[in-house]
């Protein structure tokens, strides 16, 4: 035993030193994590947070756009994510499966509800290995209606993700100035996904209407299930602010209307069209063709740019308004001086200029009668031989034809004014060869309509903070610059109206507008080829008008451009662009109740006010003027009108009346024009969304019924229009034919030769 006792000791004299190194190891890796809060590199409060924190994002609700009078444009709405669990595992209690157990019998029932095939949903659900599933395009943004009514299919396995989505209620509406969102994945982030704009608005101030998403933080155990006591940390969303537009809904639906006749009709490849306010120069409508749908991005493909700022064309004769407006400024414009007509040389050894007419001119005539015929060598004249070169590079200056406008969009351009060699110079006088956006255009005609102040252009109104409603940001009308006097742009304006009101030399005879004086400038622009040179044919060019009404006091200002409409040789170029012009902005005048300079014995009626009378007696009245009172409510007296009393309206117009009480019904509105059903839902409260174009021949809310404020009416138009109005248009086409010397006579430019293609514009 005494032998043993040595080798005892040593052992545990070992054992007693590893275990004390083990204690004194695990003391310092105690104290090491109370002193650093780090274990192996990583804070382990930030893991406990994690391991045991149930936190969900608190999606912030992007900024609404509006047009200048509230009403919707662009709106977030609850949208929901169709999924399916396939996984088994997840039912505890088979009489009450919480999985797809009948892939049959639910695709036959999704098939219903969602765009896919019956054989395709299937494949989905029985999908191996798969916890859940999705249906692409046509399980996304699924309404709330649509997921009520499945709901109480009560199918297994069947849920629903919410989320939210961008909506237009307007469908194509001015599309590229308001643009359209895109969802994106964040990188690093788990899949999460962030909401970025495109073109427009919705590009330009995604950050403003973007806002910041919040959060909700709980402590839960480890099976995910929340502690009673544990705390909860919210940080709540800030929505995105609110964007007032501009635009007004009721002229860009005047336009849209307008433009989808010709665009059906006459099939250009491109059309263009604006409408300003010729005191403020806020853009009240803007519309293109080709165009697209911010809901579901059809013809998105067809066009990305924005061609009233993105795109710059040569303007053609309306540039001549500016070229008289130099020339009355600086007092050389005598409108009874004669000069030779047809062609002119600026200098011995440079091609002629020529007249539109073949260059065969119409001999001695006045300057006056030079611009009404819109004669090249009138204006080429006055440029070279009594306003100055230099001078009138000046005036292109002060209007603003070599610097962007400012306009609040994004990717504006600037046009590339020509001024090297002698000849450029004089044909800049009459649009060719220089270029220019038509928003510069637009925005050097305020000069001419507002009394010579020129006014910076806007889109938007302001930015209002959707929480408080406080105002983010303001915009005010802006002067720009003064190019001409009162005096002057009062003269232009009245030389102008006689483009289109003189029968015998005027070339704008397509633009009158019963009622209303008219001052304005058609332009018969050439289009460059791929080979540098200006395309031939009848058809090939870009047909357009500048106009502005009333002549005495402009309030509006409508540019319109028709480029290569499929027109035989028997159709006047100007035929298509007067489509969109004079039922703009004709209807534009009147539903901004401006008065009419002449008033029709028989065709116009000024509505009498019948509020606060009994209804019935409100009907008589209303018909004895000739007009066709829709009663829209059940109480016995009229609580109120629309239009509003005092305006002037053509005889057989509806006049809407909304009675006492809090009920509306919904009229039979078959056959209804766009602007009668305008009036019903503005009177209603509702949210107008169509489709289509012409007279309504469905629609979502049966006549009859009750409607509540705020509610959705849906219309489908379809052409084509009624006879009445057809025959209105002919009889008014008729009248104008007559006159119109300017493009009767353009097909002389297509046998034009190269040497000359460069001056023979209208």
């Amino acid at each position: 035993m005494n032998k043993k006792q040595p080798n005892m000791n040593v052992g545990a004299a070992g054992l007693f030193f590893l275990f004390s190194l083990l204690f004194f190891i695990l003391i310092y890796r105690f104290l090491s994590i109370q002193i650093t809060g780090e274990a192996h590199g990583q804070a382990l409060a930030a893991r406990a947070q994690q391991k045991y924190a149930n936190e969900t994002v608190i999606e912030a609700v992007r900024g609404t756009i509006f047009d200048r009078n509230a009403e919707v444009i662009a709106e977030d709405a609850s949208a929901y994510t169709l999924v399916a669990i396939l996984d088994d595992t997840v039912t505890t209690n088979p009489e009450k499966p919480r999985h797809v157990d009948d892939p049959a019998k639910t695709a036959k029932v999704l098939a219903k509800y969602i765009e896919m095939d019956e054989e395709e949903i299937i494949e989905r659900l029985t999908k191996d290995g798969a916890f859940q599933v999705e249906f692409g395009v046509a399980g996304r943004d699924i309404s709330h209606q649509i997921k009520s009514e499945l709901e109480k299919e009560e199918l297994p396995g069947i849920t629903f993700i919410k989320s939210s989505k961008r909506f237009y209620p307007n469908g194509i509406f001015s599309s590229h100035l308001i643009g359209f969102v895109e969802k994106r994945e964040k990188e690093n982030e788990n899949g999460q996904t962030e909401t970025i704009g495109q073109l427009g608005i919705e590009q330009s101030l995604n950050e403003e209407l973007t806002g910041k998403n919040g959060s909700l933080e709980v402590e839960s155990d480890l099976w995910g299930f929340l502690l009673p006591d544990g705390e909860k940390k919210v940080t709540p969303a800030k929505n995105g602010n609110d964007v007032y537009l501009t635009i007004d809904k009721k002229i860009q639906t005047f336009l849209e209307d307008a433009i989808n006749r010709v665009d059906e009709e006459y099939k250009p490849k491109k059309i263009i069209a604006l409408v300003a306010d010729a005191k403020t120069g806020d853009i009240l409508a803007m519309g293109q063709r080709p165009t697209f749908h911010p809901q579901t991005r059809e013809g998105i493909a067809q066009s990305w740019h924005n061609e009233i700022i993105e795109t710059t064309i040569e303007p053609g004769s309306t540039m001549k308004v500016f070229t008289l407006a130099a020339a009355v400024e600086e007092n050389v414009f005598n409108p009874n001086e004669t000069f030779e007509s047809g062609s002119y040389r600026v200098t011995p050894k440079s091609v002629p200029i020529r007249d539109h007419n073949y260059g065969r001119g119409w001999g001695t005539i006045s300057y006056l009668e030079g611009i009404q015929r819109s004669s090249n060598v009138a204006v080429a004249k006055l440029v070279n031989e009594k306003l100055g070169l230099d001078a009138y590079r000046n005036y292109l200056t002060s209007f603003g034809f070599d610097q962007p406008t400012g306009i609040d969009l994004p990717n504006e351009v600037v046009g590339k004014i020509q001024y090297q060699w002698p000849i450029e110079k004089i044909t800049t006088s009459f649009g060719q060869g220089t270029t220019m956006t038509p928003i510069q255009l637009v925005t050097a005609t305020t000069a001419i309509a507002n009394d010579g102040k020129m006014m910076k252009p806007h889109v938007i109104d302001k930015i209002l903070d959707s929480t408080t409603g406080e105002v983010v940001k303001q915009i005010e009308p802006e002067v720009v610059g003064t190019p001409i006097s009162p005096e002057t742009a009062k003269r232009v304006r009245e030389i102008l109206e006689t483009t289109i009101t003189d029968e015998d030399h005027g070339t704008g005879g397509n633009y009158k507008i019963d009622g209303y004086r008219v001052a304005g400038k058609t332009g018969t622009a050439q289009i460059p080829g791929s080979d540098g040179k200006y395309l031939t044919g009848h058809e090939n060019f870009l047909f357009s008008f500048l106009g502005m009404a009333p002549t005495d006091n402009p309030e509006l200002i409508v540019y319109v451009a028709v480029q290569q409409p499929q027109i035989d040789e028997s159709t006047n170029g100007s035929i298509p662009v007067s489509m969109i012009f004079k039922p703009v902005m004709k209807s534009s005048l009147q539903y901004l109740n401006i008065q009419p300079s002449t008033i029709g014995k028989a065709t116009s009626n000024e509505i009498p006010d019948v509020s606060g009378k009994n209804v019935q007696e409100a009907v008589v009245t209303l018909q004895e003027k000739g007009l066709n009172p829709v009663v829209v409510g059940k109480g016995t007296n009229v609580e109120r009108q629309l239009p509003e009393a005092g305006m002037i309206t053509l005889e057989g117009e509806k006049v809407l009346l909304k009675t006492s009480g809090d009920e509306v019904i919904t009229p039979d509105m078959s056959e209804w024009s766009l602007r009668d059903t305008m009036k019903f839902a503005e009177i209603a409260e509702l949210k107008l969304n169509k489709a289509g174009n012409g007279f309504v021949s469905k629609q979502n809310i049966k006549p009859g019924t009750a409607v509540a404020k705020g509610e959705y009416l849906i219309v489908e138009l379809t052409p084509p229009l009624h006879q009445k109005e057809k025959e209105e248009e002919e009889e008014e086409m008729a009248d104008s034919e007559e006159g119109d010397a300017e493009n009767q006579n353009v097909e002389a430019n297509s046998n034009t030769s190269s040497e000359t293609e460069e001056v023979v514009t209208d």
